[in-house]
């Protein structure tokens, strides 16, 4: 029989116990109290010897069941921690998922009123003065600005603030945001805003290429001295660039709105001419140009020249046929006119023969107009890349929205300089077997400015983007450098 005798301590922060058993008092052992934290408890019998196997057992599992306490005290504050340290682990996840979308779409809307704010103010860009007949064009541009501020200032007006202190744009080329008082709205006089209409590149073109033509199918370059050689060429080029003003007007009246985003600084978009004074110059420049074509001393290569140009342009342009929509048969369009029709027509006209007879018979007629039909593809490929957006909006399907900017743009260099490149070779190659010292000098001169310009179109191309509209469009009046220096070199290829 086991019994316990317990007594206090001096104190009473240690309590001591007297195990009996079988009648027989053993020492004392220690019992741990909350003061205490020594080791296990220490058990001895009165002999002093390590006897007393029950008494051993019984302190072990005393012990063993304090140690278990304590372990199931230390778990439930570790689960506790842990817990806590979930939650805020939680708390910290969400703060941080809540402040990246905040960022983000911090960042998003400030690109949107950038861009919102770049198109205000290409669209707030006018000169000196609007004439007085241009007022309905200038209250529709009014409100569409009036509506875009509205909408900008309805979502977060410091974005647009801000994005105005950084970027203002000179005060003498900006008028006030809604402003309707024609007063305060100035354009270029009216010559001017004509010669803006005609889009210069084109026209400058067509005004090389006649006197080029002419002196390719002369002879020799002697006949600069004759006066038959200028009246001949001023009789094509005055109606052939009013040919050229009548089908790049055409193309702008009925592409306003797309010009609006592609090209905004072009007239009848930039609100300095208005609709009805483009037609009126694009019907005179029509009239005046066919009929110069039907006057004495025109020849076939003229009219074909005038007429085909016209009816290409026209179904190019104007609904219900509006060519322009389908990739293929706007490519065919200005392939035709620049390549086919301009050189095989005015080099007719200089010959005084027949188109047909010119391709047929004569060798420079045919490899003229072969070299300006490739690169009028590449012209018809190239100015297409830039104006992906606003081409997209009105449902135009060029090459560029099919296959995308970059494919074509790399299609259209490559094609430009494959062209160089083959023409190179042939005047080489004519240099080599020319008859004459002045023909090996002319065709090595030849194919040295193909090769030139083999590296100019590659070298320019290379830090060119092509889903940058800027870049492309600045790349793309960079081969219209070349198309006309290739004009002014054609009367030297011999």
């Amino acid at each position: 029989m086991i019994k316990y005798r317990t007594e206090l301590a001096v104190g009473g922060s240690r309590r001591f116990e007297h195990l009996i058993v079988s009648g027989r008092i053993f020492k004392p052992f220690l019992y741990c109290e909350k003061e205490s934290t020594d080791a296990l408890p220490r058990v001895a019998d009165d002999d002093g010897n390590r006897k007393g196997l029950r008494h051993k057992i019984l302190g072990s599992s005393t012990a063993l069941s304090y140690s278990l306490q304590k372990l199931q005290k230390g778990l439930k504050v570790a689960m506790a921690t842990a817990r806590c340290l979930l939650k805020a682990a939680v708390l910290l996840s969400i703060c941080l998922e809540h402040g990246a979308a905040f960022s983000t779409r911090s960042l998003e809307f400030q690109m949107q009123q950038k861009q919102q704010h770049r198109h205000l103010t290409r669209q707030s860009v006018i000169f000196r003065s609007l004439p007085r007949s241009s007022l309905e064009s200038q209250t529709e541009l009014s409100v569409s600005i009036q509506q875009q501020e509205a909408a900008t200032s309805a979502a977060e007006p410091i974005f647009l603030i801000e994005e105005l202190d950084v970027a203002q744009p000179p005060k003498t080329e900006q008028i006030t945001v809604g402003a309707t008082d024609s007063k305060s709205i100035k354009k270029p006089p009216f010559p001017i805003v004509v010669w803006r209409f005609t889009r210069p590149h084109t026209l400058i073109g067509s005004a090389l290429a006649i006197p080029a033509l002419h002196l390719l199918a002369a002879p020799s370059l002697s006949v600069l001295a004759q006066s038959s050689f200028w009246s001949s060429t001023l009789f094509c080029v005055v109606p052939s660039l009013l040919m050229n003003l009548y089908i790049t007007g055409l193309n702008q009246i009925t592409d306003v709105e797309i010009d609006k985003i592609n090209k905004p600084n072009l007239p009848i978009a930039a609100g300095i001419l208005s609709k009805k004074d483009a037609t009126i110059i694009v019907i005179t420049s029509l009239i005046a140009s066919l009929s110069m074509g039907m006057l004495p001393g025109s020849s076939q290569g003229l009219r074909v020249a005038l007429w085909g140009s016209a009816i290409l342009g026209t179904m190019y342009s104007l609904p219900p046929f509006r060519l322009k929509r389908f990739p293929l048969w706007a490519a065919f369009c200005i392939v035709a006119v620049r390549g086919t029709i301009i050189n095989a027509s005015f080099y007719a006209h200089a010959k005084q023969l027949g188109v047909m007879a010119c391709l047929k018979q004569d060798p420079a007629c045919l490899l003229s107009s072969l070299f300006y039909c490739v690169f009028g593809v590449v012209i018809a490929l190239m100015k297409d890349v830039p104006d992906v957006a606003g081409d997209v909006r009105s449902n135009v399907r060029t090459f560029s929205v099919r296959l995308g900017q970059k494919r074509i743009f790399q299609v259209g260099k490559n094609i430009l300089i494959g062209l160089f490149g083959a023409f190179a070779g042939g005047f080489v190659r004519g240099a080599v077997n020319a008859p004459t010292t002045a023909l090996t000098v002319c065709r090595s001169i030849m194919g040295a400015s193909c090769v030139a310009a083999m590296v100019s179109v590659q070298g320019a191309a290379r830090n060119v983007d092509p889903m940058d509209s800027k870049q492309v469009y600045k790349y793309y009046m960079h081969l219209w450098k070349w198309f006309y220096l290739s004009y002014l070199s054609l009367p030297f290829a011999r």
